[in-house]
């Protein structure tokens, strides 16, 4: 007797879920909600300055004016990083709120974080509002 073999039969891969419709769809909704998406924007409030006038500063402005060497002035009166805190303390408990104003006049060489570090020191010393200038000189 003679045995036949039985037929070998193909092996196939296990069925598997195809993806790139899935991933096209995905992809299409992706853009569809970037283009509807709102652009909101931060709205911060900005005072824009008045046209300049040519008269002398009022003698209450104070101004602090700093070299490219970080040596500050106020009011052309030579001050120290550590007594101008005391000085601008002394100021503004003198002041109404509204006249708490402190310009800082500054080259546009100095680093961005030795302004950052008056005005935060101004703000400490309760100056309301900040003024920059930039120094032409």
């Amino acid at each position: 007797m003679s045995y036949a073999k039985p037929c070998a039969r193909a092996v196939s891969p296990p069925p598997a879920i195809n993806v790139t419709p899935l991933i096209d769809v995905l992809l299409v909704l992706l853009i569809i909600f970037m283009v509807i998406q709102p652009h909101n924007e931060a709205k911060l409030p900005v005072k824009a300055p008045d046209p300049p006038i040519d008269a002398p500063p009022a003698p209450e402005t104070l101004m602090l004016t700093v070299s490219d060497k970080m040596g500050l002035e106020l009011n052309s009166r030579a001050v120290e990083m550590n007594e101008l805190l005391i000085l601008l303390g002394e100021l503004m408990e003198q002041r109404s709120l509204e006249a708490r104003t402190l310009f800082i006049k500054a080259p546009p060489m100095l680093t961005y974080g030795s302004i950052v570090l008056l005005v935060d020191l101004a703000k400490g010393a309760g100056v309301v509002t900040i003024g920059l200038v930039k120094d032409d000189g």
